[in-house]
């Protein structure tokens, strides 16, 4: 039988979604998951998702249980995203749970992928088993999986572009100088938002103005993201830092050289050619092939033109700005858009979250008319 949707999150939810929070930067292209077994009102099991072709969260939480001698049979499971039904690098999740004979499956979110979406349910329900929906902890457990829903409802990841301006909105000094606008606090949560990331993006402009490493170092991570560069020309120094481990490097490019692409790949740096009729790559296609590539969520930290490409092409979903109280005059911008005809046709966004970091202020808009920044949760 399967229930209506609960209205408010149990404590056992709550716990699994934290769970799930642990799978942040272990389990992609898997999305994250949290698990926790209830039996007489006490927690005998809990678990997430490991890394991809490792165990799931339930399959996890069962093994927690049996470490600990407890009997689940007739227990409730908490679950944040709808059970597997399918084989894919695992047996499935459903199996599990019925041939461990639980009682109950709360079930947060409905799982996007059209080989499990309303079936983990229903093997649950025509095992004997009571499936309820909580629509609630579903929100949650929707933001925390925002990538994975969006690779597999559109096709592609989702696109957070990540800049740190000025009070008057400066990203770096007229001369490309921008370490450090913000503080040591805000440095650390952007390597957080990295953290969540399958891929981190620059352009090739950046690379040789600043010679970033871009990976996650100021927060304890279990993978480094995908590094991408966005270079049309190939003109990736071979030296640069962003090429070194730990970490894959891909190079998107629209002109191939044959020398320029042997010393990146000597350097172990993938090569995919994306070319536009501009002469320019692709910026769609190359979004949509990471989305092959099973980019879940894609960090974009590049400067004002790639940034004002990417606004231009509607490929960005979410805005994440860094603000420091501090005031810089004459520098480079957020983004380098064509000039307006009127102010009403300027793009606007709305706000989903203003936090105070250190000193700096922290902002997240998604786009206001709804392009882009808006995925709404799979129907059930």
């Amino acid at each position: 039988m399967i229930e209506a949707s609960a209205p408010t999150i149990p404590a056992a939810m709550h716990e699994a979604l934290a769970l799930a929070e642990h799978a942040i930067g272990v389990s992609d292209p898997n999305p994250r998951v949290g698990c926790v077994i209830v039996r007489d009102g006490a927690v005998v099991g809990r678990g997430h998702t490991q890394h991809a072709g490792g165990a799931h969260a339930e399959v996890m939480a069962l093994a927690d249980a049996a470490s600990r001698g407890a009997d689940v049979r007739g227990a409730t499971v908490y679950v944040t995203l709808e059970p597997c039904a399918h084989h894919g690098r695992t047996p499935p999740c459903v199996d599990a749970l019925v041939a461990a004979g639980v009682g109950r499956v709360v079930i947060a979110l409905r799982d996007p992928n059209p080989l499990v979406s309303g079936k983990g349910a229903a093997h649950l329900a025509a095992g004997g088993i009571a499936v309820e929906w909580n629509d609630a902890a579903g929100v949650e457990s929707h933001a925390l999986n925002i990538g994975f829903v969006s690779r597999l409802a559109r096709g592609r990841p989702w696109l957070r572009m990540k800049v740190a301006v000025s009070l008057d909105g400066r990203s770096a000094l007229a001369d490309g100088t921008s370490q450090w606008i913000t503080g040591a606090a805000a440095r650390a949560d952007g390597h957080t938002w990295r953290k969540r990331a399958g891929a981190v993006l620059t352009g090739v402009g950046t690379v040789r103005d600043d010679d970033p490493r871009l990976d996650v170092r100021l927060v304890e991570t279990a993978r480094q993201p995908l590094r991408v560069i966005v270079d049309s020309r190939l003109e990736t120094p071979p030296a640069a830092r962003i090429l070194a481990p730990p970490g894959d490097v891909l190079v998107y490019a629209a002109i191939d050289d044959r020398n320029r692409r042997a010393a990146l790949e000597k350097r172990g740096v993938e090569v995919a050619l994306a070319p536009s009729p501009s002469g320019k790559v692709d910026l769609a296609a190359m979004v949509a092939d990471l989305g092959k590539r099973e980019i879940n969520e894609l960090h974009v930290e590049a400067g004002e033109k790639l940034n004002a490409s990417l606004l231009a092409a509607g490929l960005v979903d979410e805005l994440l700005v860094y603000v420091a109280p501090r005031l810089v005059g004459n520098g480079r911008g957020l983004a380098a858009l064509a000039p307006l005809a009127k102010l009403d046709d300027a793009p606007a966004f709305a706000f989903v979250d203003v936090s105070r970091v250190g000193d700096d202020l922290r902002l997240r808009l998604r786009p206001a008319d709804g392009a882009g920044g808006t995925l709404p949760s799979p129907p059930r």
